[in-house]
């Protein structure tokens, strides 16, 4: 039980890993975030080898990456399947209908992660380095997430709470989707 729980860690962790980094790719591509940006280059750099052959097959949909948001899809789907046979669970008892839902519903948890690393490192790097290389970039990304809160709450003795609030619903949206039961 021990090997199948540390198997199940390892498993979860590249799989959280690739499937966050291809979600923040598309994410970076459709807002237009040039390639040169050290975050653009880490994530093409971690995640060109299975995005590239898709490209081949599935073309941008405007600013849409389709071939980026697949290749996570395909991730997310990789990973469950991989899990059930960890488990125990027996290819000819894998709920087929219910996969596909399944890796939706794991890429919105991951895209929710996303969200939260963006909005605490932008956190961390306002406070402690706000002229390092990565925070204009960061500060991009978590933008359209904390709008429309710093628009609704004041500074309070000059600081921003916004990030607070997204924290907040990012951890009870994730509750929600744990407490789904899928």
């Amino acid at each position: 039980m021990l090997l199948v729980d540390i198997a199940d860690f390892l498993l979860q962790t590249v799989a959280v890993i690739l499937g966050v980094t291809l979600l923040a790719r598309a994410y970076m591509n459709y807002l237009g975030m040039p390639a040169r940006n050290p975050l653009a280059q880490f994530a093409i750099a971690l995640t060109d080898w299975v995005v590239r052959p898709l490209r081949r097959l599935v073309p941008a949909v405007g600013r849409f990456d389709a071939a980026t948001l697949l290749a996570a899809l395909l991730v997310a789907t990789v990973f469950l399947g991989l899990r059930f046979l960890l488990v125990g669970v027996g290819v000819d008892s894998w709920p087929w209908t219910g996969l596909l839902l399944m890796a939706l519903i794991q890429l919105l948890r991951w895209a929710l992660y996303l969200v939260l690393w963006l909005t605490l490192l932008h956190v961390v790097l306002s406070w402690v380095n706000p002229h390092a290389p990565i925070a204009p970039a960061v500060s991009l990304l978590v933008r359209p997430f904390l709008a429309p809160f710093q628009r609704a709450l004041p500074l309070i003795g000059g600081i921003d709470l916004s990030p607070i609030v997204v924290i907040l619903i990012v951890n009870v949206m994730l509750i929600v989707l744990g407490g789904s039961g899928l």
